[in-house]
């Protein structure tokens, strides 16, 4: 190899899919000398996101991020997949956007000379969200809206209803994801998208069923029941049709709280009001933003119990998940809290995982952390806690044990 030569690798292919892991190394360089590795991706809203870390050349002129420890920047150490997990964003209090999942998120990577900050290299990885074959279907069903994500093969496969945040519209990289692991799934909206309310006085659980029951008669869906995933405010509505809806059998709740919250949660003569928050417990961090993680008081005791969803009366699997450092909530409370109560009606089909320093976003693996951002229930920007690397690792770990999770009890081994 000519030392003068200098390539950027991306392997084992500039294109990977958004939650693989792909290998960057560095060859033709001067040995032992300094090389700065960027990476820089803009996302949907035009919000760039930026990691940079200082390596130093082997003997043979080669960085290989696999084996070669950063010195120094973004993070820290033998970090393989660092200059994706690092990124982050150029405007403060941003999570990144991917709304169009039919075309890939590109990371611009770049190797630059350690002492000059000349551009010595650069290569650009593909990160896309959707299999060869994979259908994407927008859907106006009834009252329906979202997006249905169909496999490619003969089928039938497992089916997973997907909620997200509190903040509206519809977000589907994770079920675009997901749904290439062997799963037909379906992106449910249920506010601020298409002719859907932008500002409901109250979420009605009977739009939540009529989603349940179109997918289950989907021929591409196979029974005899479907999955649930949740995050945040979602966990709610998640548990709420767990416990009221026929044909779920595994549900997952990703920082979630046990009880209603924010807005009035409606099914046919039932009515769960939304948990008061205490508002003394909010606080403020050193730099200003608000701290809710303590807002939410305990729905087991009083009248709060009228916001507890009755998940004792569930016959499906719980997966909980929750972040040790919610700062959105107290996630570990809760979580605990249902297991507790599922465990006292004599239910042992859940599990509960716990993750130390990460934060609020649990997403699928390299998404960038968001440690704040504004919360359309509070009115401004809070603090969502955990750590960069921590919050990484717990995104990969919970990844593959969602997946585990709906493939046990949902019937799909084949993936």
């Amino acid at each position: 190899m000519v030392q003068s030569q200098i390539r950027l690798k991306i392997l084992p292919s500039v294109r990977s899919f958004f939650d693989k892991m792909v290998r960057v190394k560095v060859e033709g360089l001067t040995p032992h000398k300094p090389v700065e590795l960027r990476s820089r991706l803009v996302d949907d809203k035009g919000v760039t996101f930026k990691a940079s870390a200082l390596y130093k050349a082997d003997e043979s002129g080669q960085v290989d991020v696999f084996r070669t420890p950063s010195l120094g920047g973004s993070y820290t150490g033998v970090e393989p997949m660092g200059l994706f997990w690092a990124l982050a964003p150029d405007a403060p209090h941003t999570k990144l956007m991917k709304k169009d999942v039919l075309s890939p998120t590109r990371v611009a990577l770049e190797a630059l000379n350690g002492e000059t900050g000349e551009v010595l290299a650069s290569e650009s990885n593909e990160r896309g969200y959707m299999i060869e074959g994979m259908k994407r279907i927008p859907l106006q069903e009834g009252r329906i809206r979202g997006v249905l994500f169909i496999p490619p093969g003969n089928g039938p496969f497992p089916g997973i209803v997907d909620l997200y945040t509190f903040g509206g519209g519809l977000t589907e990289p994770r079920s675009s994801l997901l749904a290439s692991k062997g799963f037909v799934v379906l992106a449910l909206a249920y506010f601020r998208y298409q002719d859907l309310p932008k500002n409901p006085k109250n979420l009605d659980l009977e739009y939540f069923e009529e989603a349940v029951t179109y997918l289950r008669k989907r021929q591409e869906v196979k029974g005899p029941g479907i999955g649930v995933i949740s995050i945040s405010h979602s966990g709610a509505l998640a548990l709420s049709m767990s416990s009221f809806l026929s044909g779920i059998s595994a549900t997952v709740c990703i920082n979630a709280c046990n009880a209603n919250t924010v807005l009035p949660l409606h099914y046919k003569d039932i009515v769960f009001p939304p948990l008061p928050p205490v508002m003394e417990n909010v606080k403020f961090t050193e730099s200003g933003l608000v701290d809710i993680r303590d807002a939410l008081p305990d729905p087991t005791k009083g009248k709060n119990r009228a916001s507890l969803i009755p998940i004792e009366r569930a016959t499906c699997h719980f997966l909980f998940a929750a972040s040790e450092d919610d700062h959105n909530w107290n996630s570990t409370f809760f979580a605990s809290q249902a297991a507790e109560i599922l465990k006292k009606h004599g239910k042992k089909s859940y599990e509960v995982v716990t993750y130390p320093k990460a934060g609020h976003f649990l997403d699928v693996p390299y998404m960038p952390y968001c440690s704040s951002g504004f919360h359309p229930a509070v009115g401004s920007v809070v603090v969502f806690g955990g750590e960069p690397k921590a919050h990484s690792e717990a995104q990969l770990d919970l990844w593959e044990r969602v997946q585990e999770f709906f493939k046990t009890h949902l019937g799909n081994k084949s993936t």
